[in-house]
């Protein structure tokens, strides 16, 4: 095996450890933030993702971005948020055809409630990966780059 190979392959298992330690951690947030909130990890990023711009709104083009779905898919979440009357949308001011899409207090109120089950959900998933031979060290280079 060449260099190039071996720093191809060390590449591909680091993605399958990201990938591994991703999904352990999407499926308990999923399950806790359903469960007690109603609401998807999709859906509790988007309120998120919101609440931390000033003014609580975004452009769609700039939430897809920010929460990592397909233009359609964050317009579909977005819709389901809108029926519920957690977000609403509206034309930009300056460019009719840019569409703003601004959390309401419901939103920032479901917000608020679900980020301490998220909080903890995810310090518990870190924890149990923390435990796994094959995720120490990543859960360890996250949890060190952002203390």
């Amino acid at each position: 095996m060449e260099i190039a190979d071996d720093a191809a392959e060390a590449r591909a298992q680091g993605w399958r450890t990201l990938a591994a330690l991703h999904a352990c951690i999407e499926h308990d947030l999923e399950q806790d933030l359903q469960r007690e909130h109603g609401l998807s990890v999709s859906e509790y990023t988007v309120l998120d993702v919101l609440a931390r711009q000033d003014g609580f709104y975004l452009r769609m083009t700039q939430l897809s971005r920010a929460v990592v779905l397909s233009r359609s898919a964050t317009t579909r979440l977005v819709t389901r948020l809108e029926q519920r009357g957690l977000l609403q949308r509206y034309l930009c001011e300056d460019d009719r055809r840019g569409i703003y899409t601004e959390l309401t207090p419901e939103g920032r109120a479901i917000l608020d409630q679900a980020r301490p089950t998220h909080d903890a959900t995810l310090d518990k998933a870190l924890t149990q990966a923390q435990a796994l031979p094959e995720l120490a060290p990543l859960v360890t280079t996250l949890t060190t780059a952002i203390s």
